[in-house]
């Protein structure tokens, strides 16, 4: 399990703009998921030991959070090829066994991905309203193996933030994960 932190993009940066489908074809663009407190954009994937490690408590939270006004998207970049357990039929099996309450899109030419300079799963990316980044980092303390609670405290304070109108601090540790899996370049 390879653990590779975030590249921690420099806050105000703007959000990229992506048109990606979910796995049943629908398409979803940035500014149909944007809430009216901001948005949460996270890399994420099936295989992952990280995301996996979260994704119990992750759902809980974006439940939370998308009733109080945070648009929330979760997207898979993984090379489907060598890493079959990410595949856009697979995503739908995971969205629907662990009920995820935000889309789950596929970014089958790992642009957008590119575009957020992601390197990680999980990899989040909150935006204000005004889709300037006010917070990267991760979802807590917790690892696989280090015997921390799974919280999302970082994240839920970063989000409660927005949802009180004010600003997440500053001060914030990069998320770690499995590194995405890119394609081999021709």
């Amino acid at each position: 399990m390879a653990r590779t932190p975030s590249n921690m993009l420099e806050l105000g940066t703007k959000a990229p703009d992506f048109s990606l489908p979910d796995p049943h074809g629908n398409i979803y663009s940035r500014d149909q998921i944007v809430g009216k407190h901001g948005l949460l954009v996270v890399f994420y994937c099936n295989h992952c030991k990280f995301a996996k490690h979260i994704r119990d408590r992750f759902t809980q939270v974006s439940s939370e959070y998308i009733n109080k006004g945070i648009g929330i998207v979760a997207i898979n970049s993984n090379d489907i090829e060598n890493y079959p357990e990410d595949s856009p039929e697979k995503m739908a099996e995971e969205s629907k066994i662990y009920g995820y309450p935000f889309p789950y899109l596929f970014d089958e030419s790992q642009d957008v991905a590119r575009a957020y300079n992601a390197a990680c799963t999980p990899d989040f990316y909150l935006f204000d309203t005004d889709l300037k980044l006010v917070y990267r980092g991760q979802f807590d303390d917790s690892r696989p193996g280090n015997n921390e609670p799974v919280t999302g405290a970082d994240l839920k304070a970063a989000m409660q933030a927005l949802v009180d109108g004010g600003t997440p601090t500053p001060d914030q540790k990069p998320s770690l994960g499995c590194n995405i899996k890119w394609k081999e370049q021709a």
